[in-house]
């Protein structure tokens, strides 16, 4: 249903959202590292967790030691992965009022699509890393197509997306859980953060809201939009 977008002079708004643990309600990529990682995935998790290992150098690592072809794991993830609650309330929402929706993650774009394909949400834009498989199926490597400007080896800029949408005009709303996710909750407009992000923005002063599914964030995008946010 759409509603009066407010004042002309008003941004209208962009919905971008992290994945693992946030859009989705499980973990993806640990979800798929269980059922086919290499043992030794979870000492790598903890050195990255140390801050001995980027979030790249983790995924690289990690991800290239499976030994699981492509359509295995998107299998997987389409019997065992599932979004929040009023994730699709929110994407026909924004659909009927032309706001923009989109996923932003560091996450790996073959599983990301694999749920959305799933779900029937195969339109919802992705900003995520792309990853390359050999001839059989299997993970050769990755591309990181939005990298900090002087620290590649980080991955993908949260922040860099929200503030391309930001210089569009729009008022952009936020919602994650991680350390990757502060970035962009500094330069979005209205942020809804669980987890270390919630903690990150408590410590930091960003005002916040706690997010536990999409209902309140549809009510918050609506409330806007109608000029009364």
């Amino acid at each position: 249903m759409s509603v009066n977008p407010g004042p002309a002079s008003r941004p209208s708004p962009a919905v971008l959202t992290d994945f693992d643990d946030t859009a989705a309600a499980q973990n993806v990529a640990e979800l798929l590292l269980h059922r086919f990682g290499h043992p030794s995935w979870t000492e790598v998790r903890d050195r990255f967790r140390a801050g001995e290992l980027s979030l790249k150098q983790y995924q690289e690592i990690a991800f290239l030691r499976m030994d699981a072809r492509k359509d295995a794991m998107q299998a997987y993830v389409r019997e065992n992965a599932c979004f929040r609650p009023y994730f699709d309330d929110l994407w026909q929402f924004c659909q009927g009022n032309d706001f923009p929706m989109c996923i932003i993650s560091q996450g790996l774009d073959f599983y990301i699509q694999a749920l959305l394909d799933a779900s029937g949400h195969s339109d919802v834009p992705v900003y995520a890393v792309v990853t390359q498989f050999d001839d059989n199926g299997r993970v050769q490597g990755y591309r990181y197509d939005f990298p900090y400007p002087d620290a590649p080896e980080l991955g993908n800029s949260k922040a860099l997306i929200v503030r391309r949408f930001r210089e569009q005009g729009r008022h952009v709303f936020y919602m994650g859980d991680g350390r990757s996710d502060f970035e962009a909750g500094e330069v979005a407009d209205t942020v809804f953060a669980h987890r270390q992000m919630a903690a990150m923005c408590e410590e930091a002063g960003i005002p916040f809201t706690v997010f536990t599914d999409f209902g309140p964030v549809l009510d918050a995008v609506r409330e806007y939009a109608r000029g009364r946010g």
